[in-house]
């Protein structure tokens, strides 16, 4: 089976798993990929629906790792100031102290706002936390981009 017909087949589950109005996790889950397969590019995404979802999934499985991904997207949807806010905050509670994307996006979200010097501090952070080696040269590129 092609690639195209697996996503195909899996939206049509997702449809309708949908129609029994009563969205649990793994229908969340499964409607957020299926908006990131709807792109083409990062910036086609519907990421304030992407936002949507993951408040509703946040709902009902308020974990750091849904904190996380919630405010990816809404640095995509409303710029990354917002997602600052969300991901200072779970760095400043500690549940995600050890997490390789809690810095890695931070950094992302840094450098795009410019602070060259804070980005650099959150990459290696992420380096340290690092195992996969093409994740390791992609955060030393950009660990590279703003100096540090």
């Amino acid at each position: 089976m092609l690639l195209l017909d697996k996503i195909e087949r899996g939206l049509d589950f997702l449809l309708r798993a949908w129609e029994m109005a009563r969205p649990g996790p793994y229908q969340l889950q499964a409607a957020i990929a299926a908006e990131h397969s709807a792109a083409l590019t990062a910036g086609a995404t519907d990421w304030p629906r992407i936002v949507a979802l993951y408040n509703e999934l946040l709902a009902l499985a308020p974990t750091p790792i849904v904190e996380l991904n919630r405010a990816a997207a809404m640095g995509m949807a409303e710029g990354p100031e917002r997602a600052l806010a969300v991901l200072d905050e779970l760095d400043r509670s500690g549940r995600l102290s050890d997490y390789q994307y809690l810095h890695s996006a931070r950094a992302e979200f840094l450098r795009r706002l410019g602070r060259r010097e804070e980005a650099a501090a959150a990459y290696r952070r992420a380096l340290v936390l690092a195992t996969n080696t093409v994740e390791r040269r992609f955060l030393e590129g950009r660990l590279g981009e703003v100096g540090g």
